[in-house]
């Protein structure tokens, strides 16, 4: 494992698993869920106020950050923590999913992929040695290896075509990664809803070696159902003294599942981007502020909930400043959002520690299934 950089599993119940990553920007909690600060910020918010949801570690984008506004502005700025104000750990991707997703006009070879920006189509060319100086540039404590993630479904031919390029830029990504002390970088596990595939990848990472283990190619459309199933035996492949993140996940009950699963660390723009499109999480479920029930409601979102937006404003007030497309709207949702999955992580965290997981699960389950409060 890099030095500086370690995990400390500390308690298991069933398959759940609670632990400690130790980095020298400081530790992080496991089960983790980061907020996602796609372009050097987690939108509607503040480092400190992100911070003090209890987050540990925030997600950068290396295809936008490199867009705009360009991997070595950054550098010359003192790196993203410092261009950011987040004195913390920084978990950035490596790009290959945005170009999947976002990109115009890709072409993907064996040394790489090109494609024009979506912001405005000029052209750029990404490797596994290009997204390693990337993320070095950017600075980050944790660094993602360049991969390509299809869409599913697919072809079961195209997915382990995908796999193997996959598992060779990994090769490619930890030789340029090289020596970093104190930065660690984590594989990608690729294989799409096949168990042998899952396999074949977990078996080629662990050739290399990596500080942690990614499941990458899950949330991309195929559903609850085939996540679990996939994440019933892929976290198991997987080794067991390195952490294991799941990406691109996902909604209060994919979360609890994955845990349930043996995963460590999370990542979703879910609790941000609901937050400024009026969707707010609580522990009965999603509430739509945008609602008409709400407009008279004297009540907050949560009363159990701490955060600012159930602390000091009610929901016709809320109701009222999203209907009029106020900014302090997306400020308050997504606040009380990240303080709810954090709220989730920690009480995982405990449950797991104390051996009552099961016991977490069932109440977390049946308070959401309960539904809103109803109207007045």
């Amino acid at each position: 494992m890099a030095e500086g950089f370690a995990f400390d599993l500390q308690a298991t119940d069933g398959r759940a698993r609670t632990g400690v990553i130790r980095t020298p920007r400081g530790e992080i909690r496991t089960p983790a869920f980061m907020p996602v600060g796609t372009a050097g910020t987690v939108k509607a918010m503040l480092p400190g106020s992100v911070r003090e949801t209890g987050a540990d570690v925030l997600l950068g984008n290396t295809y936008h950050l490199m867009l705009r506004p360009g991997a070595e502005r950054i550098d010359r700025l003192g790196g993203l923590h410092r261009f950011m104000n987040w004195d913390r750990p920084i978990l950035t991707d490596s790009g290959g999913f945005q170009v999947m997703s976002l990109a115009e006009l890709r072409k993907l070879t064996e040394d790489g992929v090109t494609f024009r920006s979506h912001i405005d189509g000029s052209k750029h060319a990404l490797s596994p040695e290009r997204s390693m100086e990337i993320q070095r540039l950017l600075g980050s404590d944790i660094v993602m290896c360049f991969d390509e993630c299809p869409a599913l479904p697919a072809e079961e031919a195209q997915v382990a075509e995908s796999m193997r390029l996959s598992m060779r830029w990994a090769a490619r990504s930890k030789e340029a990664f090289g020596d970093r002390p104190g930065h660690a970088l984590f594989g990608i596990q690729q294989g799409g809803v096949t168990r042998d595939l899952r396999a074949e990848s977990a078996e080629a990472l662990t050739a290399v070696g990596f500080d942690g283990y990614a499941i990458g190619g899950l949330a991309v459309g195929e559903g609850q159902a085939a996540m679990f199933g996939v994440l019933d035996y892929a976290p198991e492949m997987l080794p067991r003294d390195r952490p294991r993140y799941l990406m691109g996940v996902g909604k209060p009950d994919d979360i609890v599942g994955a845990v349930a699963r043996g995963v460590d660390m999370m990542d979703c723009v879910l609790p941000t981007r609901s937050g400024r499109t009026g969707q707010a999480f609580t522990r009965r479920g999603v509430v739509n502020i945008k609602n008409a029930r709400h407009q008279d409601d004297p009540r907050p979102l949560d009363e159990d909930c701490a955060c600012p937006a159930c602390r000091a404003y009610c929901r016709a007030y809320l109701h009222h400043v999203f209907r009029s497309q106020e900014i302090i709207s997306s400020m308050l949702l997504t606040w009380h959002n990240l303080h709810y999955f954090q709220e989730i992580m920690a009480g995982m965290r405990a449950a797991i520690a104390d051996g009552r997981f099961e016991a977490w699960q069932s109440q977390f389950h049946a308070q959401r299934q309960e539904g809103d409060i109803p109207p007045l």
